[in-house]
């Protein structure tokens, strides 16, 4: 059992080997580009990241130390795979909900057996509930609770859970907005410089498609007009 709880990217890492090896075997174990792939989905992720190679390869190093991930080196670039169950001593159906938390965030047991569909198939939500009041009343001897059922909030009619692999929830939060602001800040500004590419390539198709046409691009013959002398105008 790991002493200490992951950090958010650290849990992010772990979680997205854990997704791909049930997901996409075929490419399992996953090299560092996939990995980071993994990491920084759109999609299935909640919040968002925009993990550098740098991190992520810190983050499987401490993994590794933590004996929670397996590098192999069979191919020309290392390749990692997750040590999950064997670290936290829980079954696969346990593990799957753990691998889900650290993904998407807290959920609720209907959402859960819902997103699981390509993980495991629970037969219903009842045995989602099951395996969570499980690793929610784990004994202290086995590593303590790894998942805790969060108030009610109002408008609600489910409980939701999440998980407690990065420390109690409201210290995770915390860290989770602080990482997403420090790695979010350089998303952002490859956000904006690929818009303003693409604007600059629709202009220049625009113009392109203009001049096949023998026509003037939007807005340049109003500029064409302005720039005319009176006597140019007299004579037209």
């Amino acid at each position: 059992m790991i002493a200490r709880p992951l950090t958010p990217i650290e849990a992010r890492v772990l979680g997205t080997l854990m997704e791909k090896a049930r997901t996409v075997p075929d490419t399992y174990p996953l090299s560092l580009n996939l990995v980071v792939t993994g990491c920084n989905q759109k999609t299935s992720r909640e919040p968002v990241m925009q993990l550098s190679d740098a991190q992520a390869q810190e983050a499987l190093d401490d993994l590794k130390a933590a004996s929670l991930v397996v590098e192999s080196h069979g191919s020309r670039v290392a390749r990692y795979e997750h040590n999950f169950q064997r670290v936290y001593g829980v079954p696969d159906q346990s593990a799957a909900l753990l691998g889900l938390l650290m993904l998407r965030g807290p959920q609720t047991a209907g959402e859960l057996r819902i997103n699981a569909e390509r993980w495991h198939r629970f037969a219903d939500i009842s045995s989602v509930e099951g395996f969570l009041h499980e690793l929610a009343e784990r004994a202290d001897d086995k590593g303590g609770p790894l998942v805790v059922r969060l108030a009610r909030t109002p408008g609600t009619r489910e409980d939701r859970w999440a998980h407690l692999l990065c420390g109690p929830v409201a210290e995770a939060t915390e860290l989770i907005a602080a990482s997403t602001h420090t790695t979010g800040a350089g998303g952002q500004n490859d956000r904006i410089a690929a818009l303003e590419a693409d604007v600059a390539a629709l202009r220049a198709t625009v113009q392109w498609l203009c001049g096949e046409l023998g026509l003037s691009p939007a807005g340049r013959e109003k500029e064409t007009d302005r720039a005319k002398t009176p006597a140019d105008k007299e004579t037209n």
